[in-house]
């Protein structure tokens, strides 16, 4: 994957990445460079753009560390923690320093030598794997990494603790305080690594493709909802009033009214929650769908990210979360992994003083909503974020909602501006809340169970495609050697896939097709075997 261009940056093909490691004594070394691959991979960069690694003396001898960097053939090199404690960082913490006498090992490490952070801290989430499991070194992860970019050769330690404030190539501010993952503009969302503003529409627009790229319902709206939405085009000249949509949602959650808020869709509720509520350390769980973070940022957020591990099958262990993160965006069941977190186990994310925000977009597609946590209200600091997009076909329509304490909402809806959502919206809400509704959707949701079904079996044929078996939701993600070359075969046989690469914690070899009826899915097999089949051999193999 060729990562998104970062201002001027470094001649092509010069080494200008700093990679700063924080680890426990006794970290596996296949766990650091397993990590640092992943972040360096979901942020669209290189191994091979790094110059060194970089952490604080007291851990520059361990032989995890030592043997990450020999495996990228960089050395490593050791700053003592005083030094690193003069570098602003923008998630510092006080476990940290404690321990080692800097806030923050992994991201001052890579700032020190370098001009602008391009990755914030992120953790491993969960501990070794393969024949180094039974000696993990901690439940929350044993290592944290920052990735940092040098514009040139002149910066050095020397240049950070003189209070050095070159200018950035990237921000036009001062260097390195001015970091592209602290403060990014909202111009250049690219400085986080892969296109976050990419979506599966992109795949298929203006092209005559059968669509596996968006994970819309076929056949949607249905008829008696396009009749709803019509109808209230007779009240278009009245300004709208959400009143009855909003209490059919309350009612249909078992919620009080006043815990709900209804949005433009789920994108404007990722924009409110990142406009108007506090937070000093977001973090977001990846992979994940991207517009809450892209909404994060432009709203000059710092975001840190936890990147779930496919060789773990895209599992969610609570204990790799910061205890610092103040606000937590994690999807359930999540796009694009298709997996179902277990809802206890989302429940040991919150905790008082943080937000845990639950994107339950894809919730209703999963029989009986098991897992859910939309209608619970003992859970601190919860919002539940959902969309009527999918199921219903809505997506040009634009409606959503909010589920959380009255105070959240009360916050979400000062920065709301007046009539958010409209009319023709309103009603399709309403509808959408009634037992008939329910009742479609319910039955829906297990017809997309069995076609999901057979979509893994066709899959499991070929030797080639390896598909996330524990899928639960309308789509399935598969990695195959040579991904790219086979989109875009599969788009000239007349199916769009939704690329991979885009949400961070992925790369290239990675794609995301949704699940479709059985006819749809034994022609899309078909075009699967002739892509693969088609691809020419590499020479040397």
């Amino acid at each position: 994957m060729t990562g998104a261009t970062v201002g001027p940056g470094p001649e092509p093909g010069a080494r200008s990445l700093v990679v700063g490691v924080g680890a426990r004594r006794g970290v596996p070394g296949d766990e650091v460079f397993a990590l640092i691959e992943a972040v360096l991979s979901g942020a669209g960069l290189s191994t091979a753009d790094v110059v060194e690694v970089a952490t604080v003396d007291a851990r520059a001898g361990e032989p995890g560390i030592v043997a990450a960097a020999a495996r990228l053939g960089v050395p490593v090199r050791p700053h003592p923690a005083a030094a690193l404690a003069a570098v602003r960082v923008p998630h510092p913490s006080g476990a940290v320093a404690a321990a080692v006498g800097t806030p923050s090992v992994a991201e001052a490490a890579a700032l020190i030598d370098a001009d602008e952070l391009v990755v914030p801290k992120t953790r491993a989430a969960g501990g070794s794997t393969g024949k180094d499991a039974g000696r993990s070194t901690g439940a929350k992860g044993a290592a944290t990494c920052a990735v940092a970019r040098r514009f040139s050769a002149a910066a050095g330690p020397s240049d950070v603790s003189a209070g050095k404030t070159s200018t950035s190539p990237v921000t036009g501010g001062p260097c390195p305080f001015t970091m592209a993952a602290m403060t990014p503009p909202t111009q250049n969302i690219e400085s986080a690594g892969p296109d976050l503003r990419h979506h599966g529409d992109a795949e298929v627009r203006g092209e005559n493709l059968t669509d596996l790229a968006v994970n819309v319902r076929t056949h949607t709206p249905p008829e008696w909802l396009r009749t709803r939405i019509a109808a209230s085009i007779a009240s278009l000249a009245a300004y709208p009033d959400g009143s009855s949509a909003r209490a059919a949602v309350a009612e249909r959650h078992g919620l009080p009214v006043e815990r709900v808020l209804l949005t433009a869709g789920a994108a404007e509720a990722f924009v409110l929650i990142a406009r108007a509520l506090p937070a000093r350390y977001p973090v977001v769980v990846h992979p994940q769908f991207t517009e809450p973070e892209a909404a994060l940022r432009a709203a000059g957020h710092g975001v840190g990210r936890v990147l779930l591990r496919a060789e773990n099958g895209f599992r969610l262990d609570p204990a790799a979360v910061p205890d610092e993160a103040d606000l937590v965006v994690i999807g359930n069941p999540t796009n694009p992994t298709s997996v179902l977190h277990p809802a206890a186990l989302l429940e040991r994310l919150a905790r008082p003083g943080r937000t845990l925000v639950v994107d339950e977009a894809f919730m209703d597609v999963v029989p009986g909503e098991r897992e859910a946590l939309c209608g619970r209200t003992d859970i601190p600091g919860l919002v539940v974020v959902r969309s009527l997009t999918k199921t219903w076909g809505l997506a040009g329509l634009r409606v959503g909602y909010v589920l959380a304490a009255p105070e959240t909402v009360a916050l979400l809806a000062e920065a709301q501006p007046l009539w958010p959502v409209s009319s023709p919206a309103l009603a399709a809400a309403e509808a959408c809340m009634e037992p008939r509704a329910l009742v479609e959707a319910a039955e829906a949701a297990d017809r997309i169970t069995v076609d999901r079904a057979h979509l893994l079996a066709g899959l499991a044929e070929f030797s080639e495609v390896e598909a996330v078996e524990a899928a639960r939701g309308p789509f399935v993600l598969v990695r195959l050697e040579r991904a790219a070359e086979v989109r875009e075969r599969l788009r000239l046989l007349g199916f769009a896939a939704r690329r991979g690469d885009t949400f961070p914690g992925l790369g290239p070899q990675w794609l995301r097709l949704a699940v479709r009826d059985r006819a749809t899915t034994n022609r899309f097999l078909q075009a699967l075997d002739q892509a693969v089949q088609a691809l020419p051999a590499r020479s040397g193999r």
